[in-house]
């Protein structure tokens, strides 16, 4: 897929080479300058007519009419120097990247010195690239009549640069992991809830354990039974399908310690159950599990790339469905932990299922805990479609975790969690805690009930309603799932320092 060069880019056949042109006032220098000169300074002259724009994320195609071995130039804007950042960049790269793709373009030559600049490293330019082309290139197939033609892929892309090879590779290895592991976590959950049911999930993971060498267990539903974990089991009353507790163990360190906790919510669909959701709220309920598959992606890129930590990524699976069986409001429950729960709301099962997930995650020896989960509505009516909520008992915890947000460029806002919050959990006149106080600051109740179950480990709640898919297609990806937090959670364990 990738290739490391130290050559000329403009000796280079190949159907386009990628060059990136900064909005600067000055003449061109350095490649830009001889490619300049190639063209007999024309490119000079379309830039200033426009045909050529510096301007941020521009896309403009030129034929090179055989003065150079690429056919034809893909010039990226990268704006103005001092404004270019990281993310902008890989956006750059990811609309380039999808214009060529939907061209049918499959071998590209990146000059990879005409993207470098004071703030962003020759690592960073590559990690952005290959990040930016696993996502952008992205594409559910879905099961749609298939055509008889061959698809044409890119299969071929080039990066020619003067710096070290070596590191060049190095960071072209990150960032398509990254991405290709967000692409993971984007198919399961664009899958169908008949075509992902808890078993399905399970077998997943047992293969992703294979291939990295990942301990993994899987509890059925008799030894959940035998261990109390009354919350899932609760949910999964409805269902014709077993629920699975799914556990993948890494362990990066000599000793087991300083454990993070990767938990994801992974309801493979929900009804809302007894709870019943409206006939246009229940169309895309297969995105429930968008929390089990970014912690499987943030497994994948902890599999490709090995850090010295240690992780444990717990998930509870079941779906939440309506029959004779099933649990209903004002059904009394007993959690894993032994704390007894009031069910008010039925549709209100992303967080039972957790509960059990995050006790269970204290019994593999976790120190500090993320939780990942589409768990409210009321995370969209607080922060809308593109901000993820975060909740926190422990803040130096939280500060590494948005760390890891910005670097992801997957945005976070933290919601408080006050003591007032929490005695509405606990509101219950017949139980330890009740699952639904109310719809008052609901997604700020549906964190404040799973830290419960963390009780005093540190811990980072991430409500991903709004951010776990988009109906618009974007830079880096078509519309549907987008895969979110993978990077996020795989950056913390990367960069994790155990806090003192």
């Amino acid at each position: 897929m990738f290739k490391i060069m130290n050559v000329n880019p403009f000796e280079e056949s190949q159907e386009c080479l990628f060059i990136g042109v900064k909005d600067t006032p000055e003449k061109f220098n350095g490649l830009l300058a001889q490619l300049d000169e190639k063209f007999e300074n024309e490119l000079t002259e379309l830039v200033k007519s426009g045909d050529i724009s510096a301007k941020s994320k521009k896309i403009s195609y030129v034929h090179t009419f055989k003065k150079i071995g690429a056919k034809r130039l893909v010039c990226i804007g990268l704006g103005k120097e001092k404004e270019l950042t990281f993310d902008v960049l890989k956006e750059a790269f990811g609309k380039a990247f999808k214009k060529v793709h939907a061209n049918g373009i499959q071998s590209i030559s990146i000059a990879l010195d005409t993207f470098f600049t004071d703030s962003i490293s020759y690592d960073d330019v590559a990690t952005a690239l290959s990040e930016a082309f696993a996502l952008s290139t992205y594409e559910f197939i879905g099961y749609k009549k298939k055509s008889n033609e061959p698809e044409k892929r890119i299969e071929e892309v080039k990066i020619i640069s003067e710096a070290d090879q070596g590191e060049i590779e190095a960071a072209v290895t990150v960032g398509y992991a990254y991405g290709k592991a967000t692409n993971s976590a984007r198919t399961l959950v664009n899958l169908p809830g008949n075509m992902l049911t808890a078993t399905d999930l399970a077998n997943y993971a047992e293969e992703l354990g294979k291939k990295y060498e990942f301990e993994v267990e899987i509890l059925e539903k008799e030894e959940m039974e035998k261990l109390g974990m009354g919350a899932l089991l609760a949910v999964n009353q409805g269902s014709n399908e077993p629920p699975k507790m799914i556990v993948l163990k890494y362990q990066g360190k000599e000793q087991w310690e300083d454990v993070i906790a990767l938990v994801g919510k992974g309801i493979t669909f929900d009804t809302g159950g007894y709870s019943l959701k409206t006939k246009t709220g229940i169309v895309g309920m297969k995105t429930d599990m968008g929390g089990a598959a970014a912690v499987l992606g943030a497994m994948e890129v902890i599999g490709e790339l090995r850090p010295e930590q240690n992780v444990v990524a717990v998930i509870p699976s079941t779906d939440n469905m309506i029959s004779g069986s099933a649990f209903k409001p004002d059904d009394v429950i007993t959690s894993m932990s032994g704390k007894t729960i009031e069910v008010l709301n039925t549709d209100a099962e992303g967080r039972l299922a957790l509960a059990d997930a995050v006790t269970y995650a204290k019994h593999h020896g976790a120190n500090y805990i993320v939780d990942v989960a589409t768990l409210t509505g009321g995370v969209i009516t607080a922060l809308g479609l593109d901000k993820t909520g975060a909740i926190t008992n422990h803040e130096a915890f939280f500060e590494q975790v948005l760390e890891a947000s910005h670097e992801s460029g997957e945005f976070i806002w933290r919601l408080p969690l006050t003591e007032n919050d929490k005695k509405r959990v606990r509101g219950s006149k017949i139980a330890d805690l009740n699952n639904s106080p109310g719809s008052e600051g609901h997604a700020i109740m549906g964190g404040a009930f799973i830290g419960e179950f963390a009780e005093e480990t540190p811990w980072v709640h991430l409500d991903i309603a709004g951010t776990a898919d988009t109906n618009k297609e974007h830079d880096l990806g078509p519309a549907g799932a987008t895969g979110v937090m993978v990077r996020t959670l795989a950056l913390l364990v990367e960069r994790f320092e155990p806090i003192k």
